[in-house]
């Protein structure tokens, strides 16, 4: 089938198909203009924009949207590939069997011989694998772990990692005598006015804070996430009520932000006893 016909597919076996063809036509001479302009560094803030707005509808259980955001994930994955092919490199259908073999070849204990009865045998599991596959066995053991993650994540997975050779707080309460410690020497720090000593032991807190985190099984961005919602809409909430005063955020005070800010606290907390 031509890629105009494919364009065109109602076949539903098809859309992946039609997808390609689609994005095949865009990049095309006489096509989108945009489209042709594009580069895998130009698309970067697009992959990371649609991974962030497919997690938010996934937190809002939107699932609708979540269908929508999806399918703006998949786009980036078949534009980077249609941009690969075109230079040669691969194309989607070796990015589609790259990652089955991988998955194929993680999972002996599904497609092979092995056994992994439970979760934490399964990623083990999956790690010896994967070092031995990247002949990362002679690397040093937290070698090339999160490039490219945001840094709460990578800290998280940094953590995680080490923790599985036994490099770990025995229990939360060494979690929490690390932030107090943290939280002292960024005190001191700051009293010192050095500010690379600042930079530093700001870095050290957050760090020690994304442990506690990954001891409470939460995701510090996805927290990060929601104290950021929570600060917009107290923040709304702030404004609309300063507006109802008659005062602007321009023209308001601190002490006058400061005490919408409480009463803005107080009604989402009525709303929501968890806000």
């Amino acid at each position: 089938m031509t890629d105009a016909a494919m364009i065109d597919a109602p076949n539903p076996a098809l859309q992946l198909a039609r997808l390609r063809a689609i994005m095949h036509r865009l990049r095309a001479p006489g096509g989108c203009p945009w489209d042709a302009e594009q580069s895998h560094a130009s698309l970067i803030p697009n992959l990371i924009e649609e991974a962030y707005e497919t997690v938010d509808t996934i937190q809002r259980s939107d699932w609708m949207h979540l269908r929508e955001e999806l399918g703006d994930l998949l786009l980036q994955v078949v534009f980077h590939s249609e941009l690969a092919e075109e230079a040669g490199h691969f194309n989607l259908d070796d990015v589609a069997r790259e990652i089955s073999d991988k998955l194929i070849r993680r999972h002996p204990h599904v497609f092979g011989q092995s056994a992994a009865a439970t979760s934490d045998a399964v990623l083990q599991q999956w790690d010896e694998i994967k070092r031995k596959e990247k002949g990362a066995t002679d690397q040093p053991y937290l070698h090339g772990i999160g490039q490219g993650l945001p840094a709460l994540l990578r800290a998280a997975k940094l953590q995680k990692k080490a923790a599985k050779v036994g490099f770990d707080w025995p229990d939360e309460a060494g979690v929490l005598a690390k932030i107090r410690e943290e939280s002292a020497e960024l005190h001191d720090a700051i009293a010192s006015g050095d500010p690379q000593a600042i930079a530093e032991e700001t870095g050290d807190l957050l760090f020690s804070i994304v442990n506690l985190t990954r001891f409470r099984q939460l995701d510090p961005e996805l927290v990060m996430a929601a104290a950021n919602r929570k600060f917009e809409d107290r923040f709304a909430t702030m404004q609309r009520l300063l507006m109802s005063d008659g005062l602007s955020l321009e023209a308001a005070t601190l002490e006058e932000m400061e005490s919408a800010w409480q009463r803005a606290k107080a009604q989402l907390s009525e709303i929501s006893p968890t806000t």
